[in-house]
C-alpha cells in the first residue's frame, strides 16, 4: 500500500505535470483498501447553470482512475507508463457543489492477472469504475480502461 510520501509525490506530479489537475483544484483526499478518492471544488469547475461542469467531472474521474492504477503499479514495482485508453461516463444528476471521485480498487484476482500480463507482454489493460459524488449522492459513474506499457 502506498505511503503518505507516495501520495504527496502523486499530488505533486498531478499539479506539476498535468496543468488541468492544478487548475481544477483536484486533490487526492483518501487512499485505502477500497480505492482512491480525489476531490475538486465547484468554483474553478462551474458551468453556466451554476453546477459542476460535466467535462470537469469526467476529467476528475479519469484522473482518479489513473492515479489509482499509477499507485498500484508503483506499489508492485512495475516499470510501466499508465495511460487512459477508453472512457464512458453516465451522468445521473447535476452537482451543485464540490465533486469527489471514488476510483474502486480492482478485485485482487483481476489485479494479479493485470500484473502477470504486464510482466509477460510489457502491456496490460485494466478497467476501473469511478463513482462521482456530490454531497454524498452519486452524480455520475465513469467506466475507464487504462493501459500500462513498459
Amino acid at each position: 500500500m502506498p505511503t503518505d510520501f507516495a501520495l504527496r509525490r502523486l499530488q505533486a506530479l498531478l499539479h506539476e505535470q498535468i496543468p488541468l489537475a492544478r487548475e481544477m483544484g483536484a486533490e487526492v483526499t483518501a487512499w485505502g483498501p477500497g480505492g482512491l478518492e480525489m476531490t475538486a471544488p465547484l468554483a474553478p469547475n462551474v458551468n453556466h447553470h451554476g453546477t459542476f461542469f460535466g467535462g470537469s467531472a469526467s476529467a476528475l474521474g479519469i484522473l482518479a482512475g489513473w492515479s489509482l492504477v499509477h499507485l498500484l503499479t508503483m506499489a508492485d514495482g512495475l516499470d510501466a507508463e499508465v495511460v487512459i485508453q477508453r472512457v464512458a461516463v453516465r451522468y445521473s444528476a447535476p452537482a451543485p457543489g464540490p465533486v469527489t471521485a471514488h476510483a474502486h480498487r480492482p478485485d485482487p484476482s483481476v489485479w494479479q492477472r493485470f500484473v502477470a500480463t504486464q510482466a509477460r507482454f510489457g502491456l496490460a489493460r485494466l478497467r476501473v469504475r469511478v463513482d462521482l459524488l456530490c454531497e454524498g449522492e452519486r452524480v455520475a459513474t465513469l467506466e475507464a480502461s487504462y493501459a500500462a506499457k513498459s
